[in-house]
């Protein structure tokens, strides 16, 4: 293989033109650093990107205006940027980007990806991020690979071949970690608990990111061949796949097999999906559209929000005008959960925030953008109990209460007050 350096292959990159960026475990962060380096030959270059970690550098102010990030997801690498107005972020459906891509709609010049090194037939991986990553690669004019032997061999919609690449840089470096439900509170192994108690035998799981989704793989161990058809892989699942837990033995489609978009998680999640055949790594306008989510049964959509207001309207992406998330894929399963035979999309969260701000409201912040609409919500859980929405709206049974019931017992009241 023809190997050059970082700084030679970004020669390539140029003033007004747009880059795409890998995302979330394989974020190129090595070639990030280099790129920064050229910033004296470089004005307002733009980053398109996903969920971006680690040390990205080019979102820092001495950075701009030579590079602008422009995130159709807000991750934590650039959101203060973001928030600051020295990067743009777009809500858009996670299953629509390639499409964007592949209509032309969103032009790249670049695309920087992180992959395996390449097999006896010379195909490289795309790793733990296929996402939106491999439509990248097909609509991009020119892409520069950093080639890095820590970058898992997995199976599906990732394999490119070397030829494909314009530019191979060498790296080897750790992938990024990250550490889900370390330190799960009382109040998210309740959630998991009640959560847990709605899944039946049988059920395929789409989990989404963050702690009560983890809490939630915790509390399955006594279920039996669940299956999985997510955006997203994690640590926990590895343990109910291990555990037998988890078969995929009932889905309709890809039976036998761990279906997902993305991993992000530790090293023994590389590790357990590094040349595992029975996971499969799929570009997301697959793995994220709802006419496909549905054709299997019960299919469980476990996704959590920042707040809710009693009428259902979901806040998943914003604290008010402060852009925490995206829209990502939320909405992509809690549709395809409705619409699957005998499906439960369910919206998770704790009662109040970690600082005792309550997250079940009368009216959502002002400026939030709403994520999921009231008329999406089926099922929504707190540590107190869980509702389900459609019927309970307006009912003031106690037998049949409504999400006020699910709140804080002393928010409860005051929402109760406000209604």
């Amino acid at each position: 293989m023809n190997y050059v350096s970082a700084e030679q292959a970004l020669q390539v990159i140029q003033s007004g033109q747009r880059v795409f960026v890998h995302g979330s475990a394989c974020t190129p962060i090595y070639m990030l650093q280099k790129l920064a380096e050229q910033a004296p030959r470089l004005r307002n270059v733009e980053l398109l990107s996903i969920s971006l970690y680690g040390d990205v550098m080019l979102d820092k102010p001495q950075y701009h205006p030579n590079f602008r990030f422009n995130s159709l997801f807000v991750s934590g690498s650039i959101r203060q940027a973001v928030n600051e107005g020295r990067a743009d972020y777009v809500p858009v459906f996670l299953s629509e980007i390639p499409e964007l891509f592949k209509r032309n709609i969103i032009l790249l010049d670049v695309a920087i990806v992180q992959v395996s090194e390449p097999d006896a037939h010379g195909y490289c991986s795309l790793g733990t991020s296929v996402d939106i990553a491999r439509s990248a690669v097909n609509a991009a004019r020119h892409v520069i690979a950093h080639v890095n032997p820590q970058v898992p061999r997995t199976h599906g919609d990732g394999m490119i071949h070397s030829s494909s690449f314009h530019a191979m840089v060498w790296q080897d470096a750790p992938l990024q970690e990250v550490r889900f439900g370390e330190a799960l509170s009382a109040a998210e192994l309740q959630i998991g608990q009640q959560v847990a108690a709605l899944i039946e035998d049988r059920s395929t799981l789409q989990m989404g990111i963050g702690s009560i989704p983890d809490a939630v793989l915790r509390s399955l161990h006594q279920h039996k061949d669940l299956g999985v058809h997510t955006e997203m892989f994690s640590d926990g699942l590895v343990d109910l796949l291990e555990k037998g837990v988890v078969t995929n033995r009932y889905k309709k489609i890809h039976p036998g097999k761990t279906v997902t978009a993305f991993a992000l998680g530790t090293r023994r999640l590389y590790d357990f999906v590094d040349d595992n055949p029975a996971v499969v790594f799929l570009d997301v306008d697959y793995v994220n559209e709802a006419a496909v989510i549905r054709r299997n049964k019960r299919v469980v959509a476990i996704n959590s929000a920042i707040e809710i207001d009693i009428t259902g309207q979901v806040c998943a992406d914003s604290i008010g005008t402060y852009h925490y998330s995206g829209v990502g894929g939320q909405m992509d399963f809690m549709r395809g959960a409705a619409l699957s035979d005998g499906g439960k999309p369910i919206i998770a969260l704790t009662a109040r925030t970690a600082k005792g701000v309550p997250r079940i409201v009368p009216l959502l912040k002002s400026g939030a953008g709403v994520v999921t609409t009231r008329a999406h919500v089926h099922y929504v859980v707190t540590e107190y109990g869980s509702v389900f929405f459609l019927e309970k709206l307006r009912e003031r049974d106690p037998e049949r209460p409504t999400v006020i019931s699910i709140a804080h017992p002393d928010d409860a009241r005051s929402v109760e007050s406000e209604r």
